[in-house]
C-alpha cells in the first residue's frame, strides 16, 4: 500500500495490472468530475464519484484501471471505499455503453453490472417496467452492489433518479 496525504491506496503496479486509485483534483461539481472521467483514455473499467467535505467540499474520484497511468495522480481515501464497494456514484462501469434509450429493468440487469433497479421509496422495480434512460445512468454502490434508483414517469415508465440536467433548487427565484 502507498500512503499519500495520509490516505492509503494500492501501490502502483507494473503496466497492465488492474488497480484502484483515488483522485482528488478539486472538482467542484459532479458534472465537472463526470467530464474529466469521460475524457480519460483509455477509459477506466469502473469510475465512481464521491462527495468529500474535507479539507474543503469537492468531488473525489475512484478508478479501477486496466493499466497503469503515465503519471501517478494524488491518491485519496475514495480508493478504499471503492475497493470495498461500499460507496460511490458510478459514472463508468461494465455495460454502461449498452444502457441507452428505453430499456426494461430486466434488460438493464442483463446488459450491465447493475445488480438491482429500485423505485425511490417503493422497493424493487418490476423486471418488465420500461426505464427511459436518457442515455444517462448513474447507479450507486450499496453493500457491494450497483443499485440504480429510479422514479415514476409518464405512461407507467421509470427514469433514473439522477438526470443529466437537473433543475436547480429554487430555479424560478
Amino acid at each position: 500500500m502507498t500512503t499519500v496525504s495520509g490516505h492509503r491506496a494500492p501501490a502502483v503496479t507494473a503496466a497492465g495490472a488492474a488497480r484502484i486509485v483515488g483522485v482528488s483534483l478539486g472538482h467542484a461539481t459532479l458534472a465537472e468530475a463526470d467530464h474529466w472521467i469521460r475524457s480519460l483514455t483509455p477509459a477506466p473499467v469502473l469510475a465512481c464519484t464521491h462527495l468529500v467535505a474535507e479539507p474543503y467540499p469537492h468531488v473525489a474520484i475512484s478508478l479501477l484501471t486496466a493499466q497503469a497511468f503515465a503519471t501517478a495522480p494524488e491518491l485519496a481515501g475514495a480508493a478504499t471505499t471503492a475497493a470495498a464497494g461500499t460507496s460511490g456514484r458510478a459514472v463508468r462501469f461494465p455495460g454502461v455503453e449498452r444502457l441507452t434509450g428505453a430499456l426494461t429493468v430486466s434488460e438493464i440487469l442483463q446488459r450491465s453490472s447493475i445488480a438491482r433497479v429500485e423505485v425511490l421509496g417503493g422497493g424493487p422495480a418490476d423486471p418488465a417496467t420500461v426505464v427511459e434512460t436518457g442515455d444517462f445512468v448513474r447507479p450507486q454502490f450499496r453493500n457491494g452492489e450497483l443499485v440504480l434508483v429510479t422514479t415514476p414517469a409518464v405512461g407507467g415508465t421509470l427514469v433514473p433518479f439522477e438526470s443529466r440536467n437537473p433543475t436547480p433548487c429554487c430555479a424560478s427565484h
